[in-house]
């Protein structure tokens, strides 16, 4: 290791360990780094009651040994699905990895599912435990099981609330290590035989799709081996130290947290820290200062939209300093973007500049140790790219997909806002005749659960066709452009990419979410928007702009001007034929709940063109307002019917 540093030679060993490590299913890696580190080193830490509990790769193992033997001893046989549901914690990993090491498979469920949604995934899994996180989802199951015949046991690991519960299905996690405990003194080496028979081609997990058409989401099938592909290309593209400390904003639902949560956790030894609630992940951040963090891009722009709506709230002086040294960060970054070597002043000044704004903002987003930051899941905005690096953060996309599994990612010193990145070593990629993106690599799914018409739609001859519309360019570089469904043909010929537009409205702090549409025949552009209530409620009460509830708020003259600047400013980036017409500030948010969205806040595009009909074709009709029906809360909680009339806006030189 002669001329290395002390961090590259670390370096170099763990990735060396990384291809050496011993087993090819997750359980045995788990078991590979019990035997390597013990309780000597720690694997995760959770925060609860405002403490940090740490817990050793010996804890980790000794939970998913016992759990899987407690399932044994339930009846649990090999290729049994095991739902798993709740906020992230280290019992959630436990879950997965006892259900592995048992030959059965894992399916992940976010939290704020319904009970119908619930049901729809446990039947179409065939899914015999569930295991869950308390009283509330265990009230959900308990409202669907007569539906459930499968259902056999439903294993809770938060216990509050549920001591007087006395139904046959429940059992406590507790009681369930015991129980495996127990089967293990009765049946020894059970445990070490089932991890020792896994191959990496066992079917592991099915991961369920987010749904955006509005349709049931469908069960992708992974193997080992699929996921492994993800995981391993990540840690080739970003080393990961056993040093590292990642915060896992989610658990792992979704694909990438399989790939970084379960995947690059294991592989390289590191530790995973878990907030004590979803509210309290960016001040629990703050304590233990992660080096990888991993956030959708929604999340990445809603903290960019609350860092600007405190600037904007701040004192003179504060928005004095943040206008005047922003653009010193914005300097630093293009010439970095551009491999130029900044001047002796700017430099000085860039040093100011960050002891005096961007060190306390990345303090206060928990992000001051952060060395490798991914996006994922939606376009995150050039807008919200460029604010980050201005504070010296390498926040680069990610793109992959459920089905298809991890495509694309730039090195730190490669990143380029309007890219994904290149493709990953050894993966074929091809842009289709109408422009779809299509490739074939080691980590594409095994098939749609149940579904062969489904799986013969996306996967032909081994290449995965992602119904994504993008190119490649002569750097090879990936550019995405927008779902090939959801790209507009305008009436005056061009088209039009709703989500990049709809990412850069979500840059400003008055904007929640935005829904970009054409009308018929592509007639011209024109946006739904959905306030940011908190940001602008704070605004309006600056401004003495008087209101009683969010749909009130929505429609007052002085916030639909608040609006229009921002629609002004992507306007002014746009061809004229691109520029958004006309504009609506929606009575209410999407919410999940009333399908609008799915569970990871992307937009239902097909389910909202039915819900919002009447709306639309008052936009397109040249309407000036809409009369309808909404349910509204109220400040002292209180719900209700009311009828409001919703304005629509036109954008002066849009047209």
């Amino acid at each position: 290791m002669a001329g290395l540093t002390e961090e590259q030679g670390e370096m170099t060993i763990r990735m060396e360990q990384v291809y050496r490590a011993k087993g090819d299913t997750w359980p045995k890696v788990l078991k590979d780094n019990y035997e390597k580190y013990g309780d000597h080193r720690r694997a995760m830490r959770h925060k609860h009651y405002g403490v940090w509990h740490p817990h050793t790769w010996k804890d980790y193992y000794l939970n998913v040994k016992h759990l899987a033997l407690g399932l044994l001893a339930f009846g649990f046989e090999p290729g049994d699905k095991v739902l798993i549901i709740g906020d992230n914690a280290p019992q959630w990993y436990y879950a997965e990895l006892a259900t592995q090491a048992n030959h059965g498979v894992s399916v992940g469920l976010f939290s704020d599912l319904l009970p119908l949604e619930i049901k729809y995934i446990a039947q179409n899994s065939e899914a015999r435990f569930a295991v869950v996180e308390g009283q509330e989802q265990v009230d959900k199951f308990l409202q669907i099981k007569d539906a459930l015949p499968r259902l056999k046991k439903i294993i809770y690991w938060n216990y509050k609330g549920l001591a007087q519960y006395d139904d046959d299905i429940l059992v406590g996690y507790r009681a369930a290590l015991k129980l495996g405990e127990t089967y293990d003194a009765e049946h020894p080496g059970r445990f070490e035989q089932n991890v020792a028979a896994g191959q990496a081609d066992d079917v592991c997990a099915i991961i369920y799709t987010a749904g955006t058409t509005g349709a049931a989401p469908k069960g992708a099938v992974h193997t080992y081996q699929t996921l492994r592909a993800g995981a391993e290309y990540l840690l080739q593209l970003d080393p990961w130290y056993t040093k590292d400390n990642v915060v896992p904003y989610l658990p792992p639902v979704w694909i990438n947290e399989q790939w970084i949560g379960i995947g690059c956790h294991l592989l390289s030894a590191g530790i995973l820290n878990f907030a004590e609630a979803p509210e309290t992940q960016q001040r629990d951040s703050r304590e233990t200062c992660p080096s990888i963090v991993f956030y959708g891009a929604r999340l990445w722009e809603s903290q960019a939209a609350m860092v600007q709506a405190r600037i904007l709230g701040a004192d003179a002086i504060k928005r004095m300093a943040f206008r005047l040294l922003m653009p010193i960060g914005e300097k630093m970054m293009e010439l970095k973007y551009r491999k130029q070597a900044p001047g002796w002043f700017l430099k000085i000044l860039y040093f100011l500049a960050d002891i005096a704004l961007f060190r306390p903002i990345r303090g206060s987003l928990g992000l001051s140790n952060a060395r490798i930051c991914y996006s994922t899941g939606a376009i995150l905005s050039p807008d919200a790219s460029k604010f980050y690096h201005a504070l010296d953060l390498p926040l680069k996309s990610l793109y992959g997909s459920t089905e298809g599994g991890a495509l694309t990612g730039a090195k730190n010193d490669d990143i380029h806002f309007e890219t994904v990145g290149p493709v990953n070593e050894g993966t074929e990629v091809k842009i289709t005749d109408d422009g779809e993106l299509i490739y074939r690599q080691p980590g594409v799914f095994v098939g749609y659960y149940k579904d062969p018409d489904k799986t013969d739609a996306v996967l032909k001859d081994g290449w995965f066709h992602s119904g994504d519309s993008g190119f490649i360019r002569e750097d090879g570089h990936i550019v995405f452009v927008d779902r090939l469904k959801d790209l507009i043909e305008l009436e005056n010929g061009d088209t039009l990419a709703p989500q990049n537009m709809e990412s850069r409205l979500r840059f400003s702090p008055y904007i929640k979410d935005a829904w970009v549409l054409a009308g018929p025949e592509g007639a011209y552009v024109s946006a739904i928007i959905i306030i940011n209530y908190d940001n602008v409620s704070r605004w309006a009460g600056q401004k003495s702009v008087a209101y009683t509830s969010f749909a009130e708020l929505s429609q007052a003259p002085e916030v639909y001007e608040l609006v229009r600047q921002d629609i002004n400013r992507v306007n002014h980036t746009l061809p004229p034929g691109a520029k958004v017409k006309k504009y609506v500030n929606l009575h209410k948010e999407f919410d999940p709940d009333e399908g609008e969205l799915t569970r990871t806040r992307k937009l239902r595009k097909t389910f909202l063109q039915e819900r919002f009909r009447e709306l639309i074709d008052a936009i397109y009709a040249d309407k000036t307002e809409v009369a309808i029906e909404a349910q509204v809360g109220y400040r002292d909680g209180r719900m209700g019917t009311i009828k409001t009339t919703i304005r629509i806006e036109s954008v002066e030189g849009a047209g």
